[in-house]
């Protein structure tokens, strides 16, 4: 998995980007509508792959803000999600096993643990903005009508979560 710039305020170890251009986070938000009803995605690069996870991790993000009625819920849900304990490639658990390699080595599974993190955190923040970004401030029916839809037929959490 590529370890993108991004645009952040959380403390990690991604690249941090300028002010200007759009991020992994954005891109992803930009076309999740789209690519939401994707049942496969051809990966041409590690980019790709970070694309898939923010675009799957998004899917979950839109589950648990289903639930909230204001942002501020939303945001305490975004910040619990996204420091919860969750599965990297190379756990069993994981859904894209095979899609994702398995860190070589003990550093790597932590850095690859903490970028992870720090781009949950990121993309729940900007996910719970999109979705508020109403008059009323009421959850958005436009985003949260994608609860459902599975990305190429997989979740992140199991089924049980």
């Amino acid at each position: 998995m590529a370890m993108l710039p991004i645009r952040t305020k959380y403390r990690g170890p991604a690249p941090v980007m300028s002010a200007e251009g759009i991020d992994v986070v954005d891109e992803a938000l930009q076309y999740f509508k789209a690519n939401v009803f994707f049942r496969t995605y051809e990966v041409k690069g590690e980019c790709d792959r970070t694309l898939i996870y923010v675009t799957l991790y998004i899917t979950e993000c839109l589950k648990k803000l289903a639930k909230c009625k204001d942002k501020n819920t939303g945001s305490n849900e975004m910040y619990s999600l996204a420091v919860s304990k969750f599965p990297i490639p190379g756990d069993p658990s994981f859904p894209l096993n095979a899609v994702y390699a398995r860190a070589k080595n003990d550093a790597d599974l932590e850095l690859m643990q903490q970028y992870l993190q720090q781009l949950r955190q990121e993309t729940g923040l900007r996910v719970c903005e999109r979705v508020f970004n109403t008059p009323d401030g009421k959850p958005s029916k436009w985003w949260l009508c994608f609860t459902k839809k599975k990305f190429m037929d997989k979740s992140l959490l199991a089924p049980s979560a």
